[in-house]
């Protein structure tokens, strides 16, 4: 009973009591990889008799590793968190449905109940058959590649990494599907392979649920995988964090245990590259709880949403700010914005760093009147309840330039130069057309909170990303009005390009915010998440080819 309550009350902890009997009975989904008991003959040592390993903190650190080679299991070695349920959920989420994820979810308890009393194997083959059955292994393979290095990337054991990159030759033997972790390990922790547990895959691409022999890897399925891949040649040391990782562990010249202690997981920016694009709607890593909490929330979230959607569609600006108050948004507005253009003078343009689709909507609230805003891509939806007007681009540059102008002709305007959201603290390549039109460009810098939902999307229906950023229970907006460009600054006066002046005024912003200026685009962001150059044809280009492919 003591276990039941620990695994129930804080499903989501990775840190469990240090003593054997609690780590042997917990089950996969809490504690993965590697439960079945030891052949101790295997072991090289009395029948009974279990090898000691010191502790990672043991390690020596004088020794040049730089040609040696490690082995390391993952969850709760490489990461802190012993629970790799975060992972199969997001995996039946994303490539998956919300029904999937929640059956995954109900099943929590059978798996538990299957774990103790009947097969540890056959309670893991049950998450992976609930998780993977039948979807595409494309759409698994982009999952992994978009949303999982996230949550990855914020779990690493700093003691293990330290240890682990200091190794010429990196690699992570572990029963999760080897699909689902492999990109995060050679991207991210630089392992040169990945042993895991593979996926059987239908002759249409798609998986079947079960897996491929010799079946699940755990326990000594790892030493053989182990000893397929290496031979007599085994690898130099073997980290793991529990007894049942002694099997492949005892094979190698050293091994050392990563003891289940409460650590602070590694900083993101140590890793070996920064997570910049991450695809997902779930902000927080679903564990039972979690996920639970946030399908319990999501009825009140959809009702609060539709409500901060629609209350304040058909109300001016400065009456919006105080509804934002009373409906629990939370908006900051800091600088001093200019005042509204006079009869016959041009508008305003702002140009902002772009955190969310209402971007340009909260920007009108800050400042108490309507303006303008043009976008790379919009639903005719979203343009339809839109409170402000909005213009969607070509990507021609003379027929953008020339609605440019126009709308300023007709007042302010909002532009987000990135082309596209960012959720992390990094900003994107700012295009340049905005600085030749215009020498009234003011900075907007933009800074959003969001604490259970992700606003926005590439994959997903990005009509719905509005209601998902006010379906979070308190979404906050920072947003901070600069000083207007001066004339020695701007191409008309200072005689300055429009790179020069787009690449000016992303420092500015950068260094408002705290975020890191890249040269990266668009096109990089949708090659990551969605294999895509992320162009959105137009309806005359459409037309085009439709026409073209009937010559």
């Amino acid at each position: 009973m003591a276990i039941l309550s620990h695994v129930f009350l804080n499903p989501f902890s990775s840190h469990y009591p240090n003593t054997h009997t609690h780590t042997q009975n917990l089950p996969f989904f809490l504690l993965p990889p590697t439960h079945t008991s030891l052949n101790n003959n295997n072991l090289g040592g009395e029948m009974g008799v279990l090898p000691h390993f010191e502790p990672i903190s043991k390690c020596s650190k004088d020794i040049n590793r730089s040609n040696q080679t490690i082995a390391s299991d993952l969850d709760g070695t490489l990461l802190v968190s012993t629970s790799a349920f975060p992972y199969f959920f997001l995996i039946a989420l994303e490539a998956g449905s919300l029904i999937r994820a929640l059956l995954l979810l109900l099943f929590v308890p059978f798996v538990y109940f299957v774990y103790i009393f009947i097969s540890e194997s056959i309670a893991i083959e049950t998450l992976i058959f609930i998780s993977f059955a039948g979807l595409k292994i494309k759409d698994i393979e982009i999952v992994s590649r978009a949303v999982l290095p996230k949550f990855y990337s914020e779990d690493v054991h700093p003691q293990t990494w330290k240890v682990f990159n200091s190794f010429g030759k990196r690699y992570i033997v572990t029963a999760n599907p080897k699909i689902m972790v492999e990109h995060f390990a050679k991207h991210f922790l630089g392992a040169d392979k990945v042993l895991g547990t593979e996926l059987e895959v239908s002759k249409s691409g798609r998986a079947t649920g079960f897996v491929r022999k010799p079946g699940v890897l755990v326990g000594e399925h790892k030493r053989a995988a182990l000893l397929k891949e290496f031979g007599t040649n085994v690898p130099d040391l073997g980290l793991g964090d529990r007894d049942t990782d002694y099997d492949f562990m005892s094979i190698c010249k050293e091994g050392y245990m990563v003891p289940r202690t409460k650590i602070e997981p590694l900083a993101r920016n140590k890793l070996l590259s920064p997570v910049i694009f991450h695809e997902g709607r779930f902000v927080q890593r679903p564990t039972p709880l979690m996920a639970l909490l946030t399908f319990l929330w999501m009825p009140i979230g959809i009702i609060l949403s539709i409500l901060r959607v629609y209350l304040n569609i058909p109300l001016p600006e400065k009456i919006v700010r105080y509804n934002y108050t009373i409906l629990g948004i939370k908006l900051i507005v800091k600088g001093t914005p200019p005042p509204p253009p006079k009869d016959g003078q041009r508008g305003v343009l702002f140009v902002c760093n772009h955190r969310t689709i209402l971007d340009p909507v909260v920007t009108a609230v800050a400042l108490g009147r309507k303006i303008s805003c043009v976008t790379y891509s919009i639903s005719k939806f979203s343009e339809m309840i839109s409170p402000i007007k909005a213009v969607a681009l070509s990507r021609e540059r003379e027929k953008d330039a020339a609605h440019i102008k126009q709308l300023l002709e007709e007042g302010d305007l909002v532009i987000c130069p990135e082309g596209t959201t960012c959720r992390e603290p990094f900003l994107l390549r700012f295009s340049a057309l905005f600085a030749e039109l215009t020498d009234r460009i003011v900075p907007v810098a933009i800074n959003t909170k969001q604490s259970v939902f992700n606003g926005t999307t590439v994959r997903g229906y990005k009509f719905l990303d509005p209601y998902f950023v006010f379906m979070n229970p308190r979404p906050t907006y920072e947003i901070t009005f600069l000083n207007q460009l001066p004339p020695e600054l701007n191409c008309t006066y200072g005689g300055k390009s429009a790179i020069e002046v787009a690449n000016y005024i992303q420092k500015v912003l950068g260094g408002t915010l705290g975020f890191e200026c890249t040269n990266l685009t668009r096109r990089d962001k949708y090659a990551v998440l969605a294999g895509t150059d992320g162009r959105v044809p137009t309806k005359e280009k459409e037309e085009k080819e439709k026409n073209g492919g009937n010559k």
